[in-house]
């Protein structure tokens, strides 16, 4: 269903597989002309299948196509190395948003993280979780101002012998409702 701005929240499904995947590539476009060099050619496009097959890859649509997405997954393979507030607490680890490039700057990346927010608390989950790599100042930025607390740990995932990714851990507690 739209909202008021003509906006569709939903699952993503097979059929939006090529526009997704456009979108990424342009959020990659973005990212590497603006010095965020951490997402290339392979990730997160290469995601994008098993996410929709296992339901976990959700859209805003706007305008006809996807305007931002996201997708929750039970699981991170970072999550040992960072202390969270409750270890054992149900999660769900936010991954891959992201956000058009034409579509930047009208705060769809806050309203990405209140959607991821309320369909994992709709999912049973007590707390969002995430993972940032440190040159992401800007996702830094919106993750703080947006109520996630950074947890002490730093999960170091080598991409290359060319590039090590540092990544801090950041989690908000869902409240009831």
């Amino acid at each position: 269903m739209a909202d008021r701005t003509g906006r569709v929240f939903r699952r993503a499904v097979w059929e939006d597989l090529p526009a997704v995947r456009e979108m990424y590539r342009g959020i990659v476009r973005w990212m590497d002309a603006n010095g965020i060099r951490i997402w290339d050619d392979v990730y997160p496009c290469h995601a994008l299948e098993e996410d929709v097959r296992r339901g976990r890859l959700h859209l805003l649509l706007d305008e006809g196509g996807p305007a931002a997405a996201f997708a929750l997954c039970g699981d991170h393979p970072g999550e040992a190395h960072i202390e969270w507030a409750d270890p054992r607490g149900g999660a769900l680890y936010l991954t891959r948003k992201g956000v058009r490039a034409a579509h930047m700057g009208r705060g769809l990346g806050g309203l990405m993280l209140e959607k991821a927010g309320e369909t994992a608390r709709e999912l049973g989950a007590a707390y969002l979780r995430l993972f940032v790599v440190d040159v992401n100042l800007p996702a830094i930025r919106l993750y703080a101002g947006r109520g996630f607390a950074r947890r002490k740990g730093v999960y170091r995932q080598e991409i290359d012998t060319a590039l090590v990714l540092r990544e801090y851990g950041y989690e908000k507690e869902l409240g009831k409702g």
